[in-house]
């Protein structure tokens, strides 16, 4: 399921929205001019002034470990040299729809965002980044084409959509030589990033709550969510539930509460799925007490990194599920360093033995977990880690599955279609 299938876009009205706001009240996408009606011109707060406000606000990223937003102002504003700011609308992990969209309902508040950001860290340029082919690259050149520049200049660009490419240093790389792969670091790219320069790398989220918070200030962002995680997030939610779509919701929002919001599970559940394909498997009825923000999903073992939920029914198979997503995961590897290279498509073929019960003897079950104990810490880049953190996650919470596959009794659902956003395995009947 995506918020985008077949050219539609399911997004049902919200009780709090803020970044969707203007869309609740129209049901459409605001033009430049109905944008600026509504929410007046740029306010003329820059530079320390608005990093002060954002980190009074609280403000955490939108689009990977939930970082502080003002400590990456500082950093590059702190930075010698030009600046430059990357607004990051690449969704590499296909359990995520929320920032295309957002780029399709909000385009503008994401733009005035970037401007801000950029007038924050003294930058003139900037860079919007989607995929290439994806449909809104011909929507964002009109919108770009159709607003004035407010003194920054920001320049559309289309990188590969492979799920490692939306990466910080993968953007970076891409931007400043052409090659989409993550890079090791450090340095990160607020010291030395694009063409060498201090560059801001912020998901197109956090660029538009920026936006709001410089026009309603921090009391009013804190108003929403918790005191950790203050404001609303953009979620997307699927799997086994009757609205499938992206909501706006306040951080710290019951996992249960968010179901409901997408109409509820349509069927009984065996887990719930959080953080897109490098999150982590969550057991029920647990995970529907959770609060969604980045310290909870912490404290599970788990990474709110994809604002994804997928409610898993119980007549699917959790094992074959993991398999077909870790191939995914294996298949997606920049290719430049060994756990990639080689830890993944193992872990991937052990999964798959186990899914098939194709082995009695237990021998594939322990190497997978002397496997998964190796590779973490020791890639380029952290899509070995999420790709681990899914395996890992499985056999805790289908341990009973597991245990039965590994005594050669498969599921009679192994074989079914996938449930989770795998490209490639569409569920029947998906919307």
């Amino acid at each position: 399921m995506s918020a985008h299938d077949e050219g539609r876009t399911w997004l049902p009205p919200t009780d709090h929205p803020r970044l969707l706001a203007a869309w609740a009240e129209t049901g459409a996408a605001t033009g430049f001019a109905a944008h600026r009606l509504r929410y007046g011109p740029l306010p003329q707060v820059e530079g320390a002034e608005l990093i002060d406000l954002v980190a009074r606000s609280g403000l955490r990223g939108r689009g990977g470990a939930g970082f502080p937003t003002a400590r990456k102002l500082r950093a590059v504003a702190d930075g010698r040299g030009r600046r430059t700011v990357v607004a990051n609308g690449c969704e590499g992990d296909p359990a995520g729809a929320k920032d295309g969209v957002l780029l399709e309902l909000a385009p503008h508040l994401v733009l005035d965002g970037i401007v801000l950001a950029a007038r924050a860290v003294g930058a003139a340029e900037a860079f919007l980044c989607v995929h290439a082919g994806s449909r809104l690259v011909h929507t964002l050149s009109a919108v770009l084409a159709g607003r004035r520049s407010d003194g920054v200049e920001v320049e559309l660009a289309e990188i590969p959509r492979r799920f490692v490419a939306s990466e910080e240093t993968a953007l970076v790389n891409a931007l400043t030589t052409g090659d989409a792969r993550p890079t090791v670091s450090p340095p990160r790219p607020a010291r030395r990033g694009v063409r060498g320069r201090p560059t801001l790398v912020d998901n197109v989220e956090t660029l538009a709550h920026i936006a709001l918070i410089a026009r309603h200030g921090d009391r009013w962002f804190r108003e929403a969510g918790t005191r950790d995680s203050p404001g609303t997030t953009l979620v997307t939610v699927g799997g086994a539930v009757a609205l499938p779509g992206v909501y706006e919701i306040d951080l710290g929002m019951p996992v249960a509460d968010v179901l409901a919001l997408a109409g509820g599970a349509t069927e009984p559940l065996s887990a719930i799925q959080i953080g897109g394909l490098g999150g982590s498997w969550l057991p029920l009825p647990y995970a529907c007490r959770m609060p969604l923000t980045h310290e909870d999903a912490r404290a599970a073992g788990a990474a709110l990194g994809v604002a994804a939920i997928v409610a898993f029914p119980q007549r699917a198979c959790g094992v074959a599920e993991t398999a077909r997503v870790l191939r995914y995961l294996a298949d997606e590897s920049a290719g430049q360093c060994g756990p990639c290279m080689f830890g993944l498509p193992a872990v991937a073929d052990d999964m798959a033995v186990l899914a098939g019960a194709a082995d009695r003897s237990g021998a594939v079950l322990h190497r997978l977990h002397t496997r998964l104990d190796v590779i973490p810490g020791r890639g380029a880049c952290a899509h070995p880690d999420g790709a681990v953190r899914f395996a890992a996650g499985a056999l805790r919470v289908f341990a009973a599955d597991v245990a039965r596959h590994a005594h050669g009794v498969p599921c009679a659902w192994a074989a079914s279609p996938s449930w989770l956003p795998v490209p490639g395995n569409r569920r029947e009947g998906a919307r």
